[in-house]
């Protein structure tokens, strides 16, 4: 048996005393983190931060506990999370207004079959909060579920339930009133 038939949190725990092991989730998981990357700061700038992301892993992997589903995308994405704010931090004198929510539009253009909506799901987005706006992006966009989601976030699964719900209330109002404002 190789590293390469161990599952993720077999790799994960294995990674404490093995750091190279993490090279096979890096394998696995890369590709799906940086599409996550990509659609919060663009395509370049992922670029850079995709080895930040799985350095901080192998910095990381002391203190990880392996979720239920027995992935390491939650994880993945919970660091991703905390290299894609410090880098806005970094970058923030240099932000421009359209790119508030830090999304890749074109992404958005490819995910929806209506490219015509795009100013209003961008409206819709702009309208949650940064927390509604991450939970909301980790489930419909990153395909986590709800307890993956919360995971990466580092919140209870019913906290990111409520934080879920509360998003896609809000988006659908906000686009609800688009629609009748347009008529």
């Amino acid at each position: 048996m190789t590293d390469r038939d161990l599952s993720d949190t077999e790799l994960l725990l294995l990674s404490r005393t093995r750091p190279e092991t993490l090279g096979v989730v890096y394998e696995r998981h890369a590709p799906a983190v940086f599409r996550y990357l990509g659609r919060r700061v663009g395509v370049g700038a992922a670029e850079d931060l995709l080895g930040e992301v799985f350095v901080a892993a192998v910095a990381a992997r002391l203190r990880v506990r392996p979720h239920d589903s027995g992935s390491a995308l939650p994880w993945l994405y919970g660091i991703a999370g905390n290299v894609v704010r410090s880098h806005r931090r970094r970058s923030l004198g240099r932000a421009q207004v359209n790119e508030v929510t830090a999304v890749d539009w074109d992404a958005v253009d490819e995910r929806l079959d209506a490219g015509a909506r795009r100013q209003e799901l961008r409206v819709a987005l702009a309208e949650l909060t940064e927390a509604e706006r991450e939970v909301l992006l980790l489930v419909a966009w990153e395909g986590l579920s709800p307890a993956e989601a919360a995971q990466a976030l580092g919140l209870t699964a019913v906290a990111a339930r409520s934080r879920l719900h509360r998003a896609r209330a809000r988006a659908q109002a906000t686009l609800g009133a688009t629609v009748r404002a347009a008529l």
